[in-house]
């Protein structure tokens, strides 16, 4: 019975051991193909969140900006409607000679 259980102990340890490389493999190939996918995406062209954030907020605050440039527009020339068609529309003297 002790040659048996002696058996039985060292297959444990094997497959014990067998199953922390695998784990170690597993997890150094994970590293591995993180760190190959960093610099792929490196060396594209891509801006980060935080920059693409920004932009956008700067982007929001500019349409905001001709929004109200657009409405002041249109209030000053509602306004002076009359004015403005009579000036443009007004013919200018003749030059004297």
């Amino acid at each position: 019975m002790q040659s048996e259980n002696r058996l039985f102990d060292d297959l444990a340890k094997l497959i014990n051991g067998a199953a922390g490389t695998i784990a170690g493999v597993g997890r150094e190939f994970e590293a591995n193909a993180r760190e190959k996918a960093k610099e792929w995406v490196g060396g594209l062209d891509v801006v980060s969140r935080e920059e693409f954030d920004a932009v956008k907020a700067l982007a929001a605050a500019a349409r905001e900006e001709v929004e109200l440039l657009k409405a002041r527009i249109d209030a000053l020339e509602g306004k002076t409607p009359t004015s403005v068609k009579a000036k443009v529309g007004a013919k200018k003297p003749p030059l004297a000679d």
